[in-house]
């Protein structure tokens, strides 16, 4: 059994049990979330897929860390004119583990 989830603008393809790491929620460590935005659900060979969510489908999930990724250097150059700009960048994260999917 998978579904397929809308978080933070961006599309997961989960199954109970796995660990993702999704844009930053607003929740603490330890806490459980809601996904109500579940696109598609596959159940022992039947899909069903939303318009654009599927009705009363919902994924849960438990937070086991919130955290920053690696760092990337962002740098900016214009050749001949003197120009150069070295920025830094973190993405922020939450990591979560799924539990049950309903629906």
């Amino acid at each position: 059994m998978y579904a397929v989830i809308e978080t933070g603008g961006k599309q997961y393809r989960v199954q109970e049990g796995d660990t993702v790491f999704v844009e930053k929620l607003d929740v603490k460590e330890g806490d459980t979330v809601d996904f109500s935005k579940v696109l598609l659900v596959s159940k022992e060979g039947n899909v069903v897929v939303g318009k654009p969510y599927v009705d009363g489908a919902k994924v849960e999930g438990t937070v086991l860390e919130q955290g920053k990724a690696k760092k990337i250097v962002v740098f900016k150059y214009k050749a001949k004119k003197n120009y150069r700009k070295k920025q830094g960048h973190r993405q922020p994260y939450t990591k979560v583990k799924v539990e049950k999917i309903l629906g």
